[in-house]
């Protein structure tokens, strides 16, 4: 497994790939990276991957990742959300309610906000688009002000996206 510090609006961001697959994204990094003249060939090609897709992500090109990434970790539960948390669409919200009734637990709206916490992959696995039922920004493991960002941002290249005509 190969860690790389990748800069972003948001502050450094720690990326892990392994076996051709995103593996984390970190904010910061919890281990020292790996030189990137180091890093192995087969990573070389995903993490230069990964990096593209969030540069774009980031200048309001990119809505959607196609990066493959792979969960090593997670209980059935936690599997599930996540699930339904990668098919929530770029630009919309869902509450953490919402997200527990989805995967059958309708009173695990908290637990819901623990496998967010646990999820090995945002921004790529849009854990940040989990509010609260009220449409209050509550919890995230990369701090509220990224989440407000990344939020922000979203709605931002939406309602441009619509406005040109690009969506209906």
């Amino acid at each position: 497994m190969e860690w790389v510090r990748v800069p972003s609006p948001i502050g450094d961001l720690g990326l892990s790939v392994d076996d051709g697959a995103v593996r984390g994204v970190s904010f910061g990094l919890p281990v020292e990276p790996t030189d990137a003249a180091q890093v192995e060939t087969s990573a070389a090609a995903t993490l230069a991957e990964v990096r593209r897709e969030l540069t774009e992500y980031f200048a309001g090109e990119r809505t959607d990742f196609t990066v493959p990434y792979v969960f090593r970790k997670g209980s059935e539960f936690e599997r599930a959300v996540w699930a339904v948390i990668a098919a929530i669409p770029y630009g919309e919200t869902m509450s953490y309610g919402a997200v527990a009734r989805a995967v059958g637990e309708p009173g695990g709206a908290q637990a819901v906000g623990t496998a967010c916490n646990h999820n090995p992959v945002p921004i790529i696995v849009p854990c940040h688009r989990v509010i609260g039922s009220d449409g209050k920004l509550v919890g995230f493991g990369g701090g509220l002000g990224r989440k407000q960002f990344l939020l922000s941002l979203e709605a931002r290249v939406h309602i441009e996206r619509v406005f040109s005509g690009e969506l209906p």
